[in-house]
């Protein structure tokens, strides 16, 4: 379909990509080439949307500083939300911040997933790429189309086991960081923005439950960019870090 075309296009250059790297990686990585050229793909990935994580910790560290406004505010108009609320977005814009700015990177990441699950579980672009076998490499005996859902076996359980073991560690140091940011930047309790405040910290569970239905390459990329995203807000919000926008 002619709709799916940008998609399809996007697809082809992936597979090519990755077949490449995999082709590379054979005389290290051995049988797990493939799965190692997903990994580092992901990575390249994310380095290129890295500048939109720093605007995200710019964000947050403004609406941050807007704490003791945002806790006065909401004191002040605890009784009238809708005041509440257009009193919030005005100080938001006059600050120059986003409330939802840290949704951003997450946003950006859904087109690459969709390339990549395209990719990895119908198989398309891989002809064009010159691998058609690509989906039935494996890692650690297990194919990287196979799903959970196709059976379980030793090393299934033990592959797919060990990696939403990763993936629900990572979601609760993200679901926790959040909450966390949440509480520093005095978030309201009543309107859409508490909504919001209160269905953030659910989101990063969202990775485990996709990681259920999804090949097991497209679990390697979940695992990786999830992986990746903790580190950066490991770096970027340590105490010593210089202030951002102060540059």
């Amino acid at each position: 379909m002619l709709a799916f075309a940008p998609l399809h296009s996007a697809a082809t250059a992936a597979a090519t990509a990755v077949s490449w790297l995999a082709d590379t990686l054979t005389p290290l990585a051995g049988g797990a080439a493939t799965a190692a050229a997903i990994v580092l793909f992901t990575v390249g990935i994310r380095l290129l949307i890295s500048p939109l994580t720093v605007a995200q910790v710019r964000g947050e560290r403004r609406r941050a500083a807007l704490a003791p406004e945002i806790r006065d505010l909401s004191q002040r108009y605890a009784d009238d939300p809708a005041r509440l609320q257009s009193e919030l977005v005005a100080l938001y814009r006059q600050a120059g911040a986003n409330p939802v700015a840290g949704c951003l990177p997450t946003l950006l990441q859904a087109p690459f997933f969709l390339v990549m699950y395209r990719l990895f579980a119908t198989g398309d672009g891989l002809d064009h790429a010159g691998s058609p076998g690509l989906l039935h490499e494996r890692l650690a005996g297990v194919p990287l189309g196979w799903h959970l859902g196709d059976g379980l076996s030793g090393p299934v359980v033990a592959v797919f086991g060990l990696l939403l073991v990763a993936l629900l560690a990572l979601a609760w140091w993200s679901s926790r960081r959040i909450r966390r940011a949440a509480t520093a930047t005095g978030a309201p309790a009543e309107g859409p923005s508490a909504v919001l405040g209160r269905l953030m910290p659910l989101l990063p569970f969202s990775t485990v439950l996709l990681a259920l239905v999804v090949p097991l390459a497209a679990v390697l990329y979940l695992v990786t960019t999830t992986g990746w995203t903790a580190l950066e807000q490991a770096i970027l919000r340590r105490p010593q870090t210089a202030d951002i926008d102060k540059r």
